[in-house]
């Protein structure tokens, strides 16, 4: 149930319209505060103060009728142009990438914040009267008219909330066209990469095997999607309230489909346990970061493949994908590749994963951008450091083997690809790269 509340709040705060909607709420909630402070009479004080000086009716309405219309103006401008950032770089880079823009904090709260001083100012605008405005209600038309009331807290509130208008504008505007360098995009995406493999291995410099997978009865995917995540704390409990031991089949991030097997249940009636184990998958959609280091290097390869094709050759973006795919690699290198369910206990833990061995991230990252840096001999030359380097904390040989291979492999694909000097010139490097790191 952790698992699920912290994968439901990641994806509820993912969306775009969370951040609007919370701060349309908080500004709400202030208004209300701030013009019942007035009415009480506790901001009587601010007539005192000097520079402060009192508004009248007539011109707090106009100042906040401004306020309201030019801040739903700005939220739409601000909409409109995050919209168009999100296309360009979708088109660029990739329409993966499209949830990384829509997710960006720097957007969202930017026009939540305008959305917010939009709510706030036409509340409080509501409360503001003449004295010579009729009766609010049919009720007091009989009665005197209500007197005139200008909520002078509640205005000097808007003003300091213009004020942060204006200083999240100009941060706006610098963020959105900082945000779609490729660089940036490239170091947002490895950044979180490698956050995302530091909490799915946490344990450092261990090179233990994997617990083989026990078999036993299969239970099937009830309905077709992306495994978005796996609660192993809950199939654990399951597991040792029934005496089961449960050998997963699929990973965070595999695609789903009915008949199709999640898991394989021994020393239990599968029967019994079924819809509480099912439970214990999210499907979904589409695939998320969250549990699945692949997905974040699916897009790392996916820029280097695009910056390469003949249409863009851009080799300089390629080669700083392949930097941070070298740097995530040399993290997933030294890192124990099981998933630790039960702390302590692993040896009689009921949940057994399947494996996340070395060389299947290996293939996913570099195996799958090879094909592409072969073309073009700048990227071929910097992927083979980068796997020199990406070798050098691994203190496995068994791993370090598996880099070199794919340097080789490399080197075979290159041959085919490049011609005349292109060729003399990796045929150099790699001999190089021979002497020196292998």
């Amino acid at each position: 149930m952790t698992a699920e509340i912290r994968f439901f709040w990641s994806r509820l705060n993912a969306n775009y319209w969370f951040y609007p909607a919370l701060f349309s709420i908080l500004a709400a909630i202030l208004a209300f505060a701030m013009v019942t402070i007035d009415r009480l009479g506790f901001a009587e004080f601010l007539n005192d103060i000097s520079w402060i000086i009192p508004a009248r009716p007539d011109g707090a309405s106009t100042m906040l009728s401004v306020m309201a219309g030019s801040m739903i103006g700005v939220a739409s401008t601000v909409f409109s142009i995050t919209i168009a950032a999100v296309a360009y770089a979708s088109g660029n880079y990739g329409p993966r990438l499209l949830t990384n823009f829509m997710e960006d904090r720097g957007n969202q709260l930017s026009l939540a914040t305008f959305i917010g001083s939009f709510v706030y100012a036409l509340i409080v605008l509501r409360a503001v009267r003449g004295e010579d405005e009729t009766p609010a209600s049919i009720e007091t038309a009989g009665a005197t008219a209500l007197p005139g009331f200008t909520p002078q807290l509640s205005l000097l509130v808007a003003y300091f909330l213009m004020a942060l208008c204006v200083a999240v504008l100009v941060f706006f505007l610098n963020h959105i066209p900082s945000s779609i360098r490729i660089n940036k995009v490239l170091k947002g995406i490895g950044e979180r990469l490698l956050e995302t493999i530091k909490d799915t291995y946490p344990v450092e410099d261990e090179f233990t095997d994997p617990v083989e997978p026990k078999g036993g009865e299969p239970l099937e995917a009830w309905k077709t999607g992306y495994v978005q995540m796996i609660d192993f704390s809950d199939l654990a409990a399951i597991g040792k309230d029934s005496g089961c031991t449960f050998s997963l089949r699929v990973r965070t991030g595999d695609f789903v489909h009915p008949k199709m097997v999640l898991v394989e249940v021994d020393g239990c009636d599968p029967d019994k346990v079924e819809d509480r184990v099912r439970e214990s998958f999210t499907l979904g959609a589409t695939r998320t970061p969250e549990q699945d280091p692949q997905f974040l290097i699916d897009e790392l390869v996916e820029i280097g493949l695009r910056a390469l094709s003949p249409g863009i050759n851009d080799p300089f973006t390629a080669i700083t994908a392949l930097h941070w795919l070298g740097a995530a690699t040399a993290e997933i290198g030294r890192r124990d590749l099981r998933k630790h369910i039960c702390g302590d206990d692993e040896d009689g833990c009921p949940v057994i994963p399947l494996p996340d061995d070395f060389a299947h991230y290996v293939k996913r990252g570099f195996g799958a951008i090879r094909s592409g840096v072969a073309t073009s001999p700048l990227a071929a030359e910097v992927m083979l450091d980068t796997l020199a380097h990406a070798a050098v904390p691994i203190g496995d040989e068994g791993r370090q083997a598996l880099l070199k291979q794919e340097a080789e492999r490399l080197a075979a694909q290159a041959r085919l690809a490049l011609v005349g000097p292109d060729l003399e010139r990796f045929e150099t490097h790699v001999t190089e790269f021979n002497k020196t790191f292998w």
